[in-house]
C-alpha cells in the first residue's frame, strides 16, 4: 500500500522520487506533522518495540546488522546487538529530561498510542521478576516462557503497527509531560534487566574472570521449538511459528564496549578500560585494539568477515574508526592518563611511518594486526581513505584544543567564549620567540576556525587537563591590543565572526 501511494511521487524527469514521497501523510493526503520531541519518542518507542527476547539487544531484523556491516550473516541469525541498546538507553534518558524540563504534552498519532498501550499490557503480564539467564547441562541459554511471550505479543505488536500505518489515519492522542516520563523510566528500567542479562550471558571465548565487566555486544538466536502454520513461500518451504529459543553469542567486539563507555561515568570507565586492556581486544605488539577478539571457531554464518584471515579486514585487524571511537570516548570520560598513554602507540601522526607503510597524515580502512600470519605486514595501514577516522579525530582535536564549550551563555543571558584545553606536558615546545625572562618559556600553538592563531603559554611544561587560562591577550586585525581574564560579550562575538580577530594568547 505505501508502495503504491509513493508512486504518485514519481518525478518525471528522472524517473525517481520526489522528496514528498518520503515524508509520511494520512489518509487525506495531509503530511502528518510532528515536533523534534515527538519524532524521538515515537523512534524509541520503535526501537524499545523491537528488542530481542531476552531484552538484552536490538533485533537486526531489517536485512543488515548495524555499524558493522561485515557481520552481514547475522541477520539470519535471528541476531541482536546491544550497542543499539546503548544508544536507546541514551535516547530515553534525553527524552525524559527534556520532557520534564520543559513539562510539555506531546501528540502522537493513534496507531503508536495503540503501540504503546500493548508494550504496556505486555509489560503488566510479564511482571517484576528479573527472569535472570540460566543454563542448562549442556551451557544452553534457553529463553525463560514469560520473556518470550513477552516479545511474541510485542513484536506482534509491531508488525501490526506497520502494517496499518502505511498512512497514519490522522487521528491524533496527547499525553502529558509525567505520562511520557513514568513510560520513559519503566523502558529504561527494562533495558537495564537486559543489559544485566547479557553481562550474565556474556561472549563465547570470553574470560569469566570479566565477564561482569566487558559487556557482549552481539547476539543469535535459535528456534528449538516451533509449529507449522500450514502456509509454505513460493519455493514450497513452510512457514512455522516459534515457540521456544536459545541464545547464541558471539567473541568480544570493541563497537560494544565503545558505545557502553557511553552510558558510563569515568570510574565505570576506568574499570573497563583496565580489563579491555587485559582482553583478546588489545594488540600487545602493536599496542592497539583490534576490531574483534579471535574469530577463530566461529560458524561462517556471521558474514563476510569470516571469510578473510585473522588480522586482515575485518577479521580481528585494527580499524581506526572503531579504535577511534574507543579513544574519543575515554578523553570525553577524563580519562587524560588512559587517552595519551595509547594516543602515542595507536593514533596518527605518533605511530612508525615506516611500519605504517605510508603518510602518517593518511588514514586507512584497517591497519593489520599482528595476527596476522606474515609478521612482515603486521602494523601496515590499508586501504587509505577519508574514513570516520578523520572526523573521529577532529572530535578528539576539539576536545584536546579547544574543550567541550567552546561558547555559551552565561546567568545574565550574554555571550561567553571559554577555553579549555586538556593537553599533556610533552606536547609544550620552547618558546622561540621568548625575548625575555619574564616571557612564557613553553608553547603550544593551533589555529581556530582555521583562521585565529591561538597560543597557550606556560612557564614550564606541564598538563592542562581542563584547565581554564589565568588570562588572555587577543589581537585584533586594526592592530589593537585587548588584555582579559574573561572573554564575554562583544569580544567573543567578533570571535565568531573571525575576521576581526588576528591572535589569541592564553596564559596558564
Amino acid at each position: 500500500e505505501r508502495v503504491e501511494y509513493m508512486r504518485q511521487y514519481v518525478n518525471p524527469a528522472s524517473g525517481w522520487y520526489k522528496n514528498e514521497a518520503s515524508i509520511q501523510h494520512d489518509v487525506e493526503g495531509n503530511i502528518f506533522r510532528s515536533s523534534a520531541i515527538e519524532k524521538l519518542f515515537l523512534l524509541a518507542t520503535i526501537k524499545f518495540a523491537t528488542r530481542d527476547p531476552f531484552g538484552m539487544g536490538i533485533e537486526y531484523e531489517a536485512g543488515k546488522p548495524g555499524w558493522n556491516t561485515a557481520l552481514n550473516g547475522i541477520s539470519s541469525m535471528l541476531g541482536s546487538g546491544l550497542p543499539e541498546t546503548y544508544e536507546l538507553k541514551i535516547l530515553l534518558r534525553y527524552i525524559h529530561d527534556a520532557i520534564l524540563k520543559f513539562s510539555r504534552s506531546i501528540t502522537v498519532p493513534k496507531e503508536l498510542a495503540v503501540l504503546i498501550e500493548k508494550i504496556s499490557t505486555a509489560l503488566d503480564e510479564l511482571g517484576d521478576n528479573e527472569h535472570m539467564p540460566i543454563h542448562d547441562a549442556e551451557g544452553i541459554f534457553k529463553v525463560p516462557q514469560p520473556l518470550f511471550l513477552y516479545w511474541d505479543a510485542v513484536a506482534t505488536a509491531r508488525e501490526e503497527y506497520r502494517t496499518e500505518t502505511a498512512l497514519f489515519s490522522g487521528e491524533t492522542r496527547e499525553y502529558s509531560s509525567d505520562d511520557i516520563a513514568k513510560l520513559v523510566r519503566r523502558w529504561m528500567k527494562q533495558i537495564g534487566l537486559g543489559i544485566n542479562r547479557a553481562h550474565v550471558i556474556g561472549s563465547h571465548g570470553h574470560d569469566q574472570k570479566v565477564a561482569a565487566v566487558i559487556t557482549p555486544t552481539y547476539f543469535s538466536y535459535n528456534v528449538t521449538k516451533w509449529e507449522e502454520t500450514g502456509f509454505h513461500n513460493d519455493e514450497g518451504h513452510p512457514f512455522c511459528v516459534a515457540k521456544e529459543m536459545a541464545v547464541g553469542k558471539f567473541p568480544l567486539f570493541l563497537e560494544g564496549v565503545a558505545r557502553v563507555m557511553k552510558t558510563m561515568d569515568k570510574k565505570q570507565a576506568t574499570v573497563l578500560y583496565e580489563h579491555v586492556k587485559q582482553s583478546g581486544l588489545r594488540d600487545n605488539e602493536l599496542k592497539m585494539y583490534t576490531l574483534s577478539s579471535t574469530l577463530v571457531g566461529q560458524s561462517y554464518d556471521m558474514g563476510r568477515m569470516m571469510g578473510f584471515s585473522s588480522g586482515w579486514l575485518e577479521n580481528q585487524s585494527v580499524w581506526m574508526d572503531q579504535s577511534y571511537k574507543y579513544y574519543l570516548e575515554l578523553i570525553k570520560k577524563g580519562m587524560f592518563d588512559q587517552f595519551f598513554e595509547e594516543m602515542r602507540s595507536g593514533m596518527l601522526p605518533f605511530i612508525d611511518g615506516q611500519k605504517y607503510g605510508r603518510s602518517v597524515m593518511e588514514c586507512s580502512s584497517f591497519i593489520v594486526s599482528s595476527a596476522f600470519e606474515d609478521s612482515n605486514l603486521r602494523g601496515r595501514g590499508v586501504l587509505a581513505r577519508l574514513s570516520g577516522s578523520a572526523a573521529e579525530f577532529l572530535s578528539i582535536w576539539k576536545l584536546m584544543f579547544i574543550g567541550d564549550t567552546l561558547f555559551q551563555l552565561n546567568e545574565g543571558g550574554e555571550l561567553e567564549m571559554q577555553l579549555v584545553p586538556s593537553l599533556p606536558a610533552w606536547l609544550f615546545r620552547e618558546n622561540e620567540f621568548a625575548q625575555s625572562p619574564a616571557d612564557k618559556k613553553y608553547v603550544i600553538r593551533f589555529k581556530l576556525f582555521s583562521s585565529i592563531n591561538v597560543a597557550y603559554f606556560a612557564a614550564t611544561p606541564k598538563d592542562l587537563f581542563g584547565v581554564k587560562p589565568l588570562r588572555y591577550t587577543i589581537g585584533l586585525r586594526d592592530g589593537s591590543i585587548m588584555s582579559v581574564d574573561t572573554i564575554s560579550s562583544t569580544l567573543a562575538a567578533n570571535i565568531r565572526k573571525v575576521v576581526f580577530i588576528d591572535y589569541i594568547h592564553a596564559y596558564f
